[in-house]
């Protein structure tokens, strides 16, 4: 893949059987305007939920897209690694309690962070809009690539590994007997193996964000 990975979890094998007993989603593409969207308790923005796997409250990993409006406390997650990328805005700027300062700002490509380090997100200079990615660390490793399509892409899903492509922007088409169709900007394919290595062929123009989740090795 011509691409480098920008946030990543441990490099370790995955266990397979762990994933596939998490009875896997079935290939599909989900399209931005059937996302749930959801306000803030404190009132400071909302969030557009991608998809959760498993969909449960006890999810091992999730997608989804923060609309930040003001300056508000983020919520803490232990035990798990967060991404974000921007999409939209100027940035935000992320204090934590233990002094550090991190941004997000229109040439980061993307921000990660432990989910429980408590913090305070600071806009610059107006609202922000910001894809999200979290993962339990001791469930599940993730890895996350942005990059440009021209042309044709290949993927190729072994068993036990999710492949995720959200379009930042652009329109693409999935070729082949997929049956997945196309995908405009904002919208996010989830493509598993149909229990063997599964090839995905997506062919158009434009940017998009990979993500490759696979189950933990708790040997």
């Amino acid at each position: 893949m011509n691409a480098d990975r920008i946030c990543a979890g441990p490099s370790r094998a995955g266990d397979t059987a762990a994933m596939t007993a998490m009875s896997m989603p079935t290939a599909v593409v989900l399209h931005a305007e059937d996302y749930q969207r959801m306000r803030w308790k404190n009132g400071a923005g909302w969030t557009s939920e991608v998809f959760r796997f498993p969909d449960a409250d006890d999810w091992g990993w999730r997608l989804s897209i923060a609309e930040v409006e003001t300056d508000a406390p983020f919520s803490t997650f232990p035990g798990v690694d967060r991404a974000l990328v921007l999409l939209e805005g100027n940035g935000i700027r992320l204090r934590f309690d233990d002094g550090d300062t991190r941004e997000l700002l229109p040439s980061s490509n993307v921000l990660c962070f432990s989910g429980e380090r408590p913090l305070v997100g600071q806009l610059v200079d107006g609202p922000s809009r910001d894809f999200n990615l979290m993962w339990k660390r001791d469930r599940v490793d993730a890895q996350l690539w942005r990059r440009q399509l021209v042309g044709a892409m290949v993927l190729f899903a072994d068993p036990g590994e999710i492949w995720v492509v959200h379009m930042l922007s652009g329109m693409a088409h999935f070729s082949g007997s997929t049956g997945l169709g196309g995908m405009e900007s904002g919208d996010t394919a989830i493509l598993r193996s149909h229990g063997a290595r599964t090839r995905f062929a997506l062919d158009g123009a434009g940017e998009l964000l990979l993500i490759r989740v696979v189950g933990r090795d708790e040997t």
